[in-house]
């Protein structure tokens, strides 16, 4: 309890306005005529927007930032790793889901991991190792919505990684922390280090083996990176290092569109991809909040952070037990976020912390990442998440290629029997998911906010924060967060305690304290709390609003 208060005592700030977040914002929104590019890298924002002024459409302008994001962002993401978006299509007035993550290795049983005595599949090396899906989310995307050849789109990013970018604070700070941990890795020193340490903060950093992969993309596609050259690299690479991926694996994965699943929060619908990505639960956290009134409560109330925890610890019970690959298992999406099953759950909420909840029994009906937004003048909206997973992924990089391969394969659930259960070919739970917002039959929001188990919470908050507390798109996302921790996971932990709130810097110490008499455990932590990039259509001004929060070292511009 000592330590809980004096933890309070270091977030505490000054008696001010908590209701409508305005003293939390960072800076202005950008405002664009004719179009919208918000990313967390400002090189990778003024690609996005060079291909729009160019005559590209949003997907352009989308893999164009995605791309030099890699280069530039190796710490969240990369073409080892996978790649889901969301787009509003305006010729069809429709919102389309992509989802491209790449599934285990076919040659790697169950039984090598239990043959090898692991309870839970390795954060590093060889075996969380999954087919990258990266490249051909690019293809998909570029195929059904792109206008520029795709030479054009990839363009800045070969030319960054040829002359250099300089290296953003934040991802220097990140690049540290994983040279340090991932130094030891097949090829890791030799292609993602510059003679053994990580780039400094403003150091130039070049990469020229990657150049020579976008390069092999633009002119080939697909098959320029999923056979031949690059392929035969990653297996060698690979096998080298004791993984199992293999050239069929790699010449299997394709993309899907697929619908995404939305529900009604207060007149905005707000839409996620199904599984195996996580997107349901910030509809389930959403579904049981509606049930209460949130705006009479307060932004940063007591009341409102206790029922938005309780709401996350339920909906990441049934995270834990529901959510998998549905080509594998049977997923009851629809029940998740049913009217009724959101009010059966809602009903659980009490005025104290809960120490353990249970996965419910909805009916069967028939963790760092980078996240960037986009809009073009026809009326297009992209959301697109992209990540290694756990920020440099696997640590095992593609001898000469200048990347590092995915540890999303992490993610399995190698208890035998479960929903998430570790199969050859199968795709693991993911954490990477776009969001899209819309009112009546029109866009409004394209938005995501990475980092792991934080997404889903994240988007909750933003969609409260401008629903219910009216906050404009920056503050929506620079407000102080919540981010419960402890729940149950598709990897095989349970909850048993009721888990620990961490609250971000901004929280007034007076609402910790009335949280602490309701029996949670509150504490601190200066990271985990997300990134956001946001675009929105300001329809009755005819304009874009962008919005890049201050957590990262991004940039939103118009035009």
């Amino acid at each position: 309890m000592i330590a809980a208060l004096l933890c309070a005592s270091l977030i505490a700030t000054p008696a001010g306005d908590r209701v409508t977040g305005s003293s939390f914002q960072t800076r202005s929104v950008a405002y664009g005529a004719r179009g919208m590019v918000a990313t967390s890298i400002p090189q990778a924002t003024l690609a996005g927007l060079d291909i729009l002024r160019a005559g590209g459409s949003a997907a352009d302008a989308a893999i164009a930032a995605n791309a030099v994001l890699c280069v530039a962002e190796p710490t969240g993401c990369g073409v080892g790793g996978d790649l889901f978006a969301m787009v509003w299509n305006p010729r069809e007035k429709r919102v389309e889901g992509l989802e491209s993550s790449g599934a285990a290795p076919r040659e790697l049983p169950l039984e090598e991991f239990e043959q090898r005595g692991l309870a839970r599949i390795p954060s590093f090396g060889p075996l969380p190792i999954s087919t990258p899906g990266c490249v051909e989310g690019w293809i998909a995307l570029h195929a059904r919505h792109g206008k520029l050849p795709l030479e054009k789109v990839l363009e800045p990013a070969i030319e960054a990684a040829t002359q250099g970018v300089p290296v953003a604070d934040l991802v220097a700070h990140y690049w540290e922390r994983s040279v340090a941990r991932l130094s030891g890795e097949a090829n890791f020193a030799a292609e993602m280090t510059i003679a053994g340490r990580a780039p400094k903060k403003g150091e130039l950093w070049r990469n020229p083996g990657l150049a020579k992969v976008l390069a092999r993309v633009a002119h080939a596609g697909r098959a320029g990176f999923y056979e031949g050259a690059t392929a035969n690299a990653i297996v060698e690479s690979t096998r080298a290092a004791g993984g199992f991926l293999s050239l069929a694996d790699l010449a299997a994965h394709r993309a899907s569109w697929t619908t995404p699943v939305s529900l009604d929060y207060r007149g905005v619908r707000v839409w996620e991809l199904p599984p195996p990505g996580q997107g349901v639960a910030a509809l389930q956290i959403l579904g049981m909040l509606e049930r209460f009134d949130v705006r009479a409560m307060g932004r940063a109330s007591e009341d409102y952070i206790h029922h938005f925890v309780e709401a996350k610890k339920l909906a990441f019970e049934d995270r834990a037990r529901w959510y998998a690959d549905p080509t594998f298992v049977e997923v009851p999406v629809a029940g998740l976020v049913s009217d009724d099953y959101c009010a059966e759950r809602a009903e659980l909420i009490g005025a104290r912390s809960a120490k353990r909840v249970a996965a419910g029994n909805p009916a069967l009906e028939q963790g760092d990442t980078i996240c960037l937004a986009v809009a073009d003048e026809s009326g297009m909206m992209v959301s697109l998440v992209q990540s290694n997973y756990r920020g440099m992924g696997s640590g095992v990089s593609v001898a000469d290629h200048g990347f590092v391969l995915q540890n999303r394969g992490e993610m399995f659930d190698l208890a035998r029997g479960r929903a998430n259960t570790y199969a050859p070919g199968k795709r693991p739970f993911h954490t990477i998911i776009p969001c899209m917002l819309t009112r009546g039959e029109e866009p409004w929001v394209a938005f995501a906010l990475m980092g792991g188990a934080m997404q889903p919470q994240g988007h909750a908050q933003v969609v409260v924060n401008l629903v219910d507390f009216d906050l404009d798109l920056q503050e929506a996302g620079d407000a102080p967060r919540i981010h419960p921790e402890g729940s149950s996971e598709p990897t095989g932990e349970r909850m048993v305690d009721g888990g620990r709130v961490q609250l971000e810097s901004g929280h007034d110490w007076e609402v910790v304290r009335a949280l602490l008499r309701r029996g949670h455990v509150v504490g601190w932590n200066d990271g985990e709390y997300g990134g956001y990039q946001a675009v929105m259509r300001a329809t009755e001004r005819g304009v874009w609003i962008g919005a890049s929060e201050s957590r990262k070292d991004g940039l939103a511009l118009g035009w």
